[in-house]
């Protein structure tokens, strides 16, 4: 197995992600066979009880693992189905050890990070590394392993010790360490400053790692000058400093990448270049400058709860992406805090109020993604109304289907204390969404309906079956505690809204569908965790199709739902 290790310096959020993905897809395009792990050093076990607003998106895997966001990067860059174990936390790491302690398995012996932490950081890596995650058999050629944090962070120096060790035992022909450094420019002087990198390249090489490659990311393009000072101080040649610049759109890295002969590089250091083909980029170059040739935009509300930070809904806004890509247009992502659609926003902040409905009401489709407590879910039940009463195109995902069939209790089967239990947290006949055991009320981490789970569609009749290329069911990834009260199904149904899609046992409903509505659908899967940028998730694509007025057309003329 050959590695490929990408670390990070200076400042943290640089797009260490992006950069190994990049790597992998060029490794790939040269006929290599890659897989990937992200490290993060964190204590949680992983990312399923972190805020949004803190960490981003929690990424969930087929497997129900709940990762890093980083992990849809490299399932969406190099269409892969990687597994909970592809993400190795501190938590994971210390909870093994001390579960091996606590069997007697270290026979008696004092317990340290170095050498238990260390060898059970370097066996977990060597052990994943192994897992096919494209579908074929056999290990991959290559693993890429991001560290997640910045070098000199207290926390990674059991990770960083273990990677020295592994660099050393697997040897220098199957080890390579890319490092990713900023280059600031100040704004007085205007000069690319080096000495932030020295700095960062000094402290890991003191801890026993030398980079082979150096990824500088900066505004505007490294001048030779800058290169040749980094090349000087840091101890890599100057043919091994790449510049990862400011682009157009991410797509553009991997092309940024190869330009630069990256690839060359990284075979030579992990003696490839006899079994490595050139690079072939042609789709992937094609899909980025399409992406910048586009001049028509189509208006999407998302109307959710963390629209503070966008990565809250990174998936969310890729498959948005694809999507409209695959309708040769360019998403314009009108945010509104679902708040301040509320009457209590009309009161203290008028302005703000009547400029979410503006942007309500100006936009071509509404989307509700997930998300979880009660702030922010009566602006979403008003959104879900709007866009019901005026024919206006909406999805509502995992809470966003919950959110309609809440409004659509209140406002047509005249269920005024129609809710939740996850909002009223009782057993009150009015909740028409309640808690289905299929875990814990009482512990919050990985205890909800998780991963890929099928669902069947119950008549072929729908427009969520004909976008599923007229399937019988569908693999959809999922992430919630709550479900549709299905007791409320018949007085549901009886008022016309159709749940169209089930779950095995028919008792959950998975999908909802409104006739006599341009497109109106629920679901309460998560559509964009699989949706790839030449493979638009098959929703987000309807969605998108309906608010241009040409989901019918589509439907007819392509029964096989492909775009």
């Amino acid at each position: 197995m050959k590695y490929v290790l990408v670390t990070g310096g200076v400042v943290s959020g640089l797009g260490k992600g992006v950069t190994a993905s990049s790597i992998g897809v060029v490794l790939k395009a040269c006929g290599l066979r890659v897989t990937s792990i992200k490290i993060d050093p964190y204590l949680n076990t992983d990312a399923g009880t972190m805020s949004p607003f803190e960490h981003g998106e929690v990424f969930v895997l087929d497997d129900g693992g709940e990762v890093d966001l980083d992990l849809g990067n490299y399932e969406r860059f190099l269409d892969v189905t990687l597994t909970r174990d592809n993400n190795i936390t501190t938590g994971k790491i210390y909870q093994s050890v001390l579960e091996k302690e606590r069997k007697g398995d270290y026979l008696g012996k004092t317990v340290q990070v170095v050498p238990h932490i260390t060898d059970a950081i370097k066996d977990w890596i060597q052990s994943v590394a192994l897992i096919p995650v494209d579908g074929k058999e056999g290990p991959a050629d290559v693993c890429v392993i991001e560290l997640g944090g910045t070098v000199g962070d207290i926390e990674s120096m059991p990770f960083i010790e273990a990677l020295r060790q592994l660099s050393f035992s697997v040897g220098q022909d199957n080890f390579c360490l890319i490092h990713v450094s900023l280059i600031p420019v100040l704004g007085v002087v205007g000069e690319q400053k080096t000495k932030p990198t020295q700095h960062s390249v000094r402290e890991l090489r003191a801890l026993g790692l030398t980079p082979h490659l150096l990824a500088c990311r900066s505004s505007q393009p490294l001048l030779e000058t800058t290169k040749e000072k980094l090349s000087q101080f840091c101890h890599v040649p100057a043919g091994n400093i790449l510049n990862v610049h400011d682009v157009p759109n991410i797509w553009h890295v991997p092309l940024l990448l190869r330009n630069q002969n990256a690839h060359n590089s990284v075979l030579k250091q992990l003696n490839l270049l006899s079994i490595a083909t050139p690079p072939d980029l042609r789709d992937w170059t094609k899909m980025a400058e399409t992406y910048d040739n586009l001049t028509n935009s189509v208006r999407i509300a998302l109307v959710g709860k963390y629209v503070g930070l966008t990565d809250s809904y990174l998936s969310v806004v890729k498959a948005l992406l694809h999507a409209c890509i695959a309708c040769s247009l360019k998403p314009s992502i009108d945010w509104i805090a679902a708040s301040d659609l509320e009457d209590d926003s009309a009161k203290l902040t008028p302005e703000v109020h009547a400029h979410a409905w503006e942007t309500l009401r100006n936009a071509a489709c509404v989307l509700v993604p997930g998300g979880f407590g009660d702030r922010g879910v009566t602006g979403m039940i008003l959104a879900a109304k709007y866009a019901r009463e005026n024919k206006v195109p909406y999805l509502g995902i995992c809470l966003g289907m919950q959110i309609s069939v809440i409004e659509f209790a209140r406002s047509v089967l005249g269920l005024e204390r129609a809710n939740s239990m996850e909002f009223t947290n009782s057993e009150s006949p009015d909740n028409v969404v309640i808690f289905m055991p299929e875990g814990s009320k009482t512990h919050m981490g990985n205890t909800m309906r998780l991963g890929s789970r099928k669902t069947l569609f119950q008549t072929p009749d729908c427009i969520t079956s004909k976008l599923y290329h007229n399937s019988e069911y569908v693999d959809e990834r999922h992430r919630h505690r709550y479900e549709v009260n299905p007791e409320i199904i018949g007085f549901l149904e009886e008022e016309g809204l159709k749940f169209v899609g089930k779950d095995e046992s028919g008792k959950r409903m998975e999908i909802l569908e409104l006739p006599n509505h341009p497109f109106y659908v629920g679901v309460q899967f998560h559509p964009e965790f699989k949706s790839r940028p030449r493979r638009p998730s098959p929703l987000f694509l309807g969605l998108i199709l309906a608010a241009t007025g040409k989901l019918e057309t589509h439907l007819k003329g392509h029964g096989n739902g492909s775009v």
